[in-house]
């Protein structure tokens, strides 16, 4: 009964971020640069950006409670087991010289599944409540922004193409993963709110970002950030909405069939996205400033 409502406004969050952020890309750049194409290691921003990143960020509430129930290792043991395979899925993507969508958006899906299992073992085994992790979280990404904003001079996503400023992304994707783990279990499971009204809550957060985007009360660069971290409590509170049983407020498909179905479509977006190199970074042909 309650699953054909949440199309609607999901649907139109998530195009409309992805029409706001496709048309501002450009505006992302800092202004009096050249940009090479073939050194920056991040997508240009697209629908199809969007649409992975919400994909990625089920997957990783989802693929993490399997892993977790399934392959025995417990939490801990997932964790470290999924620790060591994002390091090497980093070393490969630091090792490249360009933008690679697979190997990309691997690292993502990793650090998505990652960050969750990171937040679950600070609640779960170390006692620490989602109120701390929460904040505890929000005080490491602000911290992670100050000083890539003081070293760097910007946030720009374009300006990704050397390895101080890669380090400086993958934190901060790292921080907005594991935050918006925190802040949806937050509104979900501690507030009580339940998976389908906090998926709702963090679509609407969605439309009021991009709506000041739109009034110009949001520049470009923030804007995105704010989507990005989110869309990860939206793509979790999705996942649980869709994998956990009736009787705790999801619809019951369970984490495997979840897990199969949104990884499928990650792959196929990938796939196309590797195919057409349409999210290519494109060349900035702006002279430098004198």
């Amino acid at each position: 009964m309650c699953a054909s409502p949440s199309i609607p406004p999901l649907t139109l969050a998530l195009l409309g971020a992805g029409s706001v952020f496709a048309m501002s890309s450009l505006t992302e750049r800092p202004p009096g640069s050249m940009l090479r194409s073939a050194v920056v290691k991040v997508p240009e921003i697209t629908v199809y950006f969007w649409l992975i990143k919400v994909l990625s960020t089920t997957v990783g509430e989802t693929f993490a409670d399997w892993l977790t129930n399934n392959v025995g290792l417990g939490e801990q043991g997932t964790f470290a087991l999924m620790a060591v395979v994002l390091i090497a899925a980093l070393v490969w993507q630091f090792l490249l010289n360009r933008y690679l969508a697979p190997v990309y958006w691997l690292t993502v899906v990793l650090i998505s599944i990652t960050g969750t299992l990171l937040t679950d073992n600070m609640v779960d085994n170390w006692g620490v409540s989602l109120v701390t992790s929460t904040i505890v979280f929000s005080v490491a990404l602000a911290a992670t922004f100050a000083i890539w904003y003081r070293l760097e001079g910007t946030l720009s996503i374009h300006t990704v193409d050397n390895f101080r400023r890669e380090v400086l992304y993958w934190t901060t994707i790292l921080f907005t993963f594991a935050l918006g783990t925190a802040a949806g279990d937050l509104f979900a499971e501690k507030i009580a709110l339940g998976y389908f009204a906090t998926l709702m809550i963090f679509a609407g957060c969605i439309l009021v970002i991009g709506a000041a985007y739109r009034l110009h009360l949001l520049g470009a660069i923030a804007t995105f950030w704010a989507t990005y971290v989110v869309t990860r409590p939206l793509g979790a509170s999705l996942g649980d909405y869709l994998s956990q049983p009736r009787d705790a407020s999801g619809l019951g498909l369970g984490t495997t069939t979840t897990s199969l179905i949104f990884l499928t479509a990650i792959l196929v977006l990938v796939s196309f996205l590797a195919i057409t190199k349409i999210d290519k970074p494109r060349l900035d042909e702006r002279m430098p400033a004198a």
